[in-house]
This record gives C-alpha cells, structure tokens and sequence, in this order.
C-alpha cells in the first residue's frame, strides 16, 4: 500500500466543502488519480485516525484555456484532478489546520 501522504494530496476547502462539513459531516479531498476508494479509505483513516462511513470519487476534467501570444492562440487545458468526498462516522471529525 502506498504511504497515506501520496494519496491524499490536500484538502478541498470552498464554500460547498464547509456546508458538506456542517450538514452532513463530510469533507472533500484532492487525491491521487491512480487511487481507488479502498485506498482513499485505509489512508484517511490512517492519517487522522477516524473511522470513515463512506466514500465517493469524481475525476474532474480540465478547462479549456486559450492565450494569445505573438504568433497567435495557443489553445490548451489546465490540469484534471481526482476528488473525493469523505463522509466520517457519527462523532468523528477533524481539523485541517492541525492534521496537515
């Protein structure tokens, strides 16, 4: 198994990420692309000893983007990541700022 710091990348923290928080007691991360929900799993409940009820994975596409430079546009995309939203057992829960 890969170590817990390789999978979880960082955490997700928006406005949508702290209603989760609230309501629901979840908490979104940025993980590694290659990961399953097995590992995503073991590794947070590694990390920030807590016991995770379930988890559920969306691969986001990157943006299109266009520059112009001096020869002209140059079309690309910015990176896709994979997310994943955590949602932790009754009692469970914590902080970014001191895990990480």
């Amino acid at each position: 198994m890969k170590d817990p710091r390789e999978i979880i990348i960082q955490p997700l923290l928006s406005e949508k990420a702290l209603r989760l928080n609230e309501e629901s007691n979840q908490y979104i991360f940025k993980v590694d692309p290659s990961a399953n929900k097995i590992e995503i799993k073991k590794a947070i409940e590694k990390r920030f000893s807590v016991k995770v009820k379930g988890v559920r994975v969306v691969n986001v596409k990157g943006k299109p983007k266009q520059r112009f430079v001096r020869r002209g546009r140059v079309s690309g995309f910015t990176a896709g990541y994979k997310k994943a939203f955590i949602t932790l057992a009754e009692g469970d829960s914590f902080d970014f700022l001191d895990n990480i």
